[in-house]
């Protein structure tokens, strides 16, 4: 009879979805200015039995990626705070960074998963330019300075000097998966490090979540049916929204382009 005045469970719920950084001209992806207050509120809510975060990226910026993820471990460690995250259709590189800072990872069947690698990319244009008569003039104060133009000769030096770069950013990566997963990875007959990726289904099996599920199923499974799930998640500002609706057809395609690329790694 007294079951009226029972307290609801409350679980935050933070949303992230789309590329790591900033993408475009106008367009802005998830990062670590914008998700900051967002973050600070889901955990700095009391009644709250858990923090569950939601992802969906094919990643992006490294650097922010990793803010993310330590402010997501520092409120979760200050406030005592259990924090859960389900992929959806994608937690891929800087994606499934921020998705270790889960005490535990779920995902749906079909999701990507993994992808713990670096990549550059960029285009060679030396011969469009010697076609169409353009020369390219380059001064620099420090003989570094123009590495990896797109419009001069590689150079072998350059791209070993890129190489060791990506080495210690791919360390830093696998340095945190390590921590976060420790004795759950399997890494005994298949390289988990390689940049490859899995479906949610193999990535269960190899350690790099923890279960099937979606966030509704699985939270009502772990607190109850009675639970209230409050959604945070960053909202368009005025200004983005005037942006975003700009008549400029071009920037619009380059935004589209820009963003088209990374997903399309993953098939999506």
């Amino acid at each position: 009879m007294f079951s009226f005045f029972k307290k609801k469970k409350i679980i935050c719920h933070i949303k992230l979805n789309g590329i790591i950084g900033n993408v475009g001209k106008f367009k802005q992806g998830i990062d670590f200015s914008g998700q900051e207050q967002i973050i600070e509120k889901a955990f700095s809510l009391k009644k709250a039995k858990c923090v569950a975060i939601s992802i969906n990226s094919p990643g992006g910026s490294p650097v922010q990626s990793h803010l993310i993820y330590s402010f997501i471990r520092y409120h979760a460690n200050k406030n005592n705070k259990k924090v859960i995250i389900f992929a959806e259709d994608v937690a891929a590189s800087g994606g499934y960074l921020i998705a270790c800072a889960g005490d535990e990872i779920y995902a749906n069947s079909s999701s990507i998963i993994g992808s713990i690698g670096v990549i550059y990319s960029s285009f060679g244009f030396t011969e469009l330019i010697k076609k169409i008569g353009i020369q390219r003039r380059v001064h620099t104060a420090g003989k570094n300075k123009s590495t990896l133009d797109p419009f001069l000769e590689e150079k072998s030096e350059d791209i070993e000097r890129l190489k060791k770069i990506q080495l210690d950013l791919h360390q830093d990566f696998i340095n945190v998966v390590e921590q976060s997963r420790g004795e759950k990875l399997q890494k005994k007959d298949i390289e988990l490090f390689s940049g490859e990726f899995w479906s949610g289904q193999k990535a269960k099996q190899l350690g790099l979540i923890d279960g099937i599920g979606n966030a509704n199923d699985i939270l009502r499974e772990k607190f109850g049916e009675d639970i209230v799930i409050k959604n945070f998640e960053k909202s368009k500002g005025w200004l983005s929204k005037k942006l975003s609706s700009s008549n400029d057809h071009l920037d619009q395609l380059a935004n589209i382009l820009d963003e088209r690329s990374i997903w399309q790694r993953y098939g999506l």
